[in-house]
């Protein structure tokens, strides 16, 4: 049996802002661009890996009351509700180009104690997303 990861999903407050970071800051191809009753679903992935994606969703669903709304948006907001690790062949092109963009730049690329080379940065919506070298 072979088990793989096909999508994750992170939560946008700003689907074009959203959009631009990770079309045009990270590189990554847009698959569906999906709008309902108000909400958008935005699915991404890296272009030489067709079967793995992010879904950009609403983070709040119908269905979550108001002091729900409220909690999720205070974590968002602390970059604690959701992240991502990704790689990266060239750590320091894929930091400079995400750095000239005008991403949140919340580490630098550091060697971690626990045997890795990486940085943090966050989208636009507050989720904490490490990228390390491979």
């Amino acid at each position: 049996m072979t088990i793989t990861i096909h999508s994750s999903f992170l939560p946008h407050l700003d689907a074009d802002a959203s959009l631009a970071f990770y079309r045009d800051a990270l590189g990554f191809e847009v698959r569906d661009d999906v709008g309902y009753d108000g909400m958008r679903w935005i699915t991404v992935g890296p272009a030489d890996q067709p079967d793995t994606a992010i879904v950009l969703q609403p983070p709040a669903l119908p269905g979550v009351t108001e002091d729900e709304r409220r909690t999720l948006l205070d974590l968002m907001a602390k970059g604690s509700y959701f992240g991502v690790n990704l790689a990266s062949a060239d750590l320091a092109a894929t930091f400079e180009r995400l750095e000239a963009s005008g991403a949140e730049i919340v580490q630098e690329p550091i060697d971690q104690p626990y045997g890795v080379r990486d940085f943090a940065v966050r989208d636009p919506a507050g989720n904490l997303i490490r990228i390390q070298q491979t």
